[in-house]
């Protein structure tokens, strides 16, 4: 009886260490390779003279009828490189209900305290490009625990919210961001990326090095995109200050709507009401509030189903405003816009009423600024 009692004490840590084995180094492997930067995994296909075709030097060149000196002097040249601006708005009613049919005229921007023309002006729901930034940390995402159940939850919530048409990433991070799945209609692959969210890796939460990244990745990406932010607001490690950050995120254009979680954790945590935690929930109002998105502070998850709605309408039905500004100048400074709806012929706040002719607050969702573009020499 000791014999084989003795053999199967020894066999079973090897069945476990063979079981743990299969996980770990995998995990770890994911995590050593950091941020996709070249391939196919990239989240947007940002423009890299690396990449492009570059002429053959051997191939014949073509001929030319003039020189450079032969060009005629009178003929007129035409420079095609004034700045234009595009802003997205969404006008929002108490209950954060989008408002529809607003006209034009009544829109004023003005940048930096000086009214600009609109020259173009669009409305409608269209398809998005939307990036999943998902904080996944051993620091408050221990396996089977409730924040990790409330992450995935507010994931799998927010992609059956979604259309067959848009476009999802999902990039998890902890110490480093990890692009799971590449932008795709399958939700097959929008499902399989976060399957994978089961074993966080390390203890640290590196939001601002992972927000950039991605606003990065996306800012030449046409069309309507935005980022949705699950993370609990806590950064420990970034390589990035929240200065540097809130710049890169302001440069690059991608409303950000950010969803604050754990916060019914605090409730009962002693470290509830810490500064760390007051902090983390300013740093992603901030990102939200300037870069044209909305953020958000559930406690409990029955708020989730609501905020996804308003979320999804804020992305999709929104004004698309344009204008050339009158100060062209290329000197890379952040210029001030602000955007309003005004009674054309009284110049005073325009009064919106429902559909009881009663008076209804609203508020206007638009980022903050832009900085112009520095001169190219």
């Amino acid at each position: 009886m000791k014999g084989p009692r003795m053999t199967a004490l020894r066999i079973l840590p090897l069945v476990i260490l063979v079981s743990l084995g299969v996980a770990i180094p995998f995990r770890a492997r994911l995590h050593a390779q950091g941020p996709v930067t070249q391939g196919s995994e990239t989240v947007a296909k940002p423009k890299n003279s690396a990449t492009s075709t570059a002429p053959d030097p051997a191939a014949a060149k073509i001929p030319s009828e003039y020189s450079k000196k032969d060009v005629p002097v009178n003929i007129p040249t035409f420079r095609t490189d004034a700045l234009n601006v595009t802003v997205d708005v969404a006008v929002l009613d108490n209950k954060d209900h989008f408002i529809p049919k607003i006209p034009r005229a009544v829109f004023r921007i003005s940048e930096d305290n000086v009214p600009q023309k609109v020259t173009g002006y669009s409305v409608g729901e269209a398809p998005m490009t939307i990036a999943m930034v998902i904080e996944f940390s051993q620091k408050f995402e221990s396996l089977y625990g409730a924040g990790w159940r409330d992450v995935l939850n507010a994931s799998y919530g927010f992609v059956q919210m979604s259309r067959p048409d848009d476009y999802i990433a999902v990039i998890a991070y902890d110490m480093r961001s990890e692009i799971l799945s590449d932008f795709s209609t399958n939700r097959q692959d929008t499902y399989e990326a976060l399957q994978r969210l089961r074993i966080p890796g390390f203890s640290e939460a590196n939001m601002f090095d992972a927000v950039t990244d991605t606003a990065q990745r996306m800012q030449d990406i046409e069309g309507r995109k935005a980022i949705l932010l699950l993370s609990s607001g806590v950064d420990t490690f970034s390589k990035l200050t929240f200065d540097k950050t809130r710049k890169a995120i302001q440069d690059a254009g991608v409303p950000i709507y950010a969803i604050g979680m754990l916060q019914a954790l605090r409730l009962v945590s002693p470290r509830g009401d810490s500064m760390e935690f007051l902090q983390a929930d300013n740093q992603m109002r901030t990102f939200a509030k300037e870069s044209g998105g909305m953020a958000f502070f559930p406690r409990f998850y029955a708020e989730m189903p609501e905020i996804y709605r308003t979320v999804m309408e804020a992305m999709r039905s929104q004004y698309v405003l344009s204008y050339t500004p009158s100060n062209q100048a290329k000197d890379g400074k952040f210029r001030k816009i602000k955007v309003e709806l005004v009674n054309t012929e009284t110049n005073e706040p325009l009064p919106i009423k429902d559909e009881k002719g009663k008076l209804i607050k609203y508020k206007i969702i638009a980022k903050t600024g832009y900085t112009a573009p520095r001169p190219v020499e």
